[in-house]
């Protein structure tokens, strides 16, 4: 089934149930929002499938009001799961390798998630504006300890997230040890939230096999697929559950969706690019970000974000 929510009903929207060609929508019997479903997931499950046989029927058309699926979220944990897009910064900027045998994983901010289509606000064109292209997940609730194999029954939903990034204020930021705070504001979210059937085969071993589109301003920027995750999603979320029960509706991301072959394909995000130019001809040459610039992402049943970057 594919979710959204509408930007009416307050500050979390309005649970529906999207047709298969997104032309049509239909509000779920009893569940408000996206979040009260996910609280109580089993029970919802007649709700769910009433609404999506009510939208396929001939629902309310669609009206592009969407907000982000769940515009604010218990807990938003991103991950660092291609290699490629590791490596490439690691040579890029000489730095020495991370050693863990374990899954790269940080907090970031969940009470704001920004719908598909609205501007985004930044402060300065100086910090450094980039885009990260990446999946996620919605958890149910998932209990303490979860092993990888009893984490993939925990996923509820799949997501295409854009993390945005300043890339200036990065560097003194992760040197304190104690994560990132000014260089992550708010991210964005595609309208669609998806259940894991609804990728069919591009759903496999936890990871979502499709390739992620990217364009600046009309222009091809790349479309890495996401089946090159060293860890699938049922790791990361064992990963994050080892030392501490998750409620439902965190929100685990892939990190940046990157290939090998990135010659071929491209990168999802300036600082992947940059490190290329770097390596390849000693300098970065593609910028980052102006105010005005727009950015569009697109993934098989997800729909799109499309936005612009605006001053703040």
């Amino acid at each position: 089934m594919r979710l959204a929510t509408l930007k009416r009903g307050g500050r979390d929207g309005t649970l529906v149930a999207v047709s298969r060609d997104s032309s049509r929508v239909a509000e779920v019997a009893g569940y408000a929002t996206l979040q009260s479903a996910l609280d109580d997931w089993g029970a919802a499950q007649s709700s769910l499938k009433a609404a999506v046989e009510a939208a396929e029927a001939g629902g309310a058309a669609a009206l592009g009001d969407f907000a982000a699926p769940l515009p604010r979220a218990w807990q938003w944990l991103d991950g660092s799961a291609f290699p490629t897009h590791g490596d490439l910064m690691q040579t890029a900027f000489n730095l020495p390798p991370i050693e863990t045998a374990k899954p790269l994983m940080y907090q970031g901010m969940s009470h704001r998630f920004i719908a598909p289509a609205d501007d985004v606000p930044l402060p300065s064109e100086a910090d450094g504006i980039d885009f990260e292209g990446e999946f996620g997940v919605v958890t149910g609730d998932v209990p303490m300890g979860v092993s990888a194999a009893e984490a993939l029954g925990h996923i509820r939903l799949v997501m295409l997230i854009n993390d945005w990034s300043l890339r200036t204020l990065a560097p003194a930021e992760m040197k304190t040890g104690f994560g990132w705070v000014q260089a992550k504001p708010a991210c964005s979210a595609a309208p669609f939230a998806v259940t894991p059937d609804e990728l069919g085969e591009a759903w496999a071993d936890g990871r979502v096999c499709l390739p992620l589109t990217v364009e600046v301003d009309g222009e091809w920027f790349g479309h890495p697929n996401g089946r090159a995750m060293a860890y699938g999603f049922h790791e990361l979320v064992a990963h994050a559950a080892a030392t501490r029960d998750l409620p439902a509706g965190t929100i685990i991301g892939s990190g940046t969706v990157s290939n090998a072959e990135h010659a071929e394909v491209g990168s999802t995000c300036i600082s992947e690019r940059r490190a290329i130019e770097m390596i390849a001809g000693g300098k970065p040459e593609t910028g980052f970000l102006r105010f005005g610039t727009r950015v569009r992402m697109q993934a098989g049943p997800f729909g799109a974000i499309d936005q612009r970057v605006v001053k703040r």
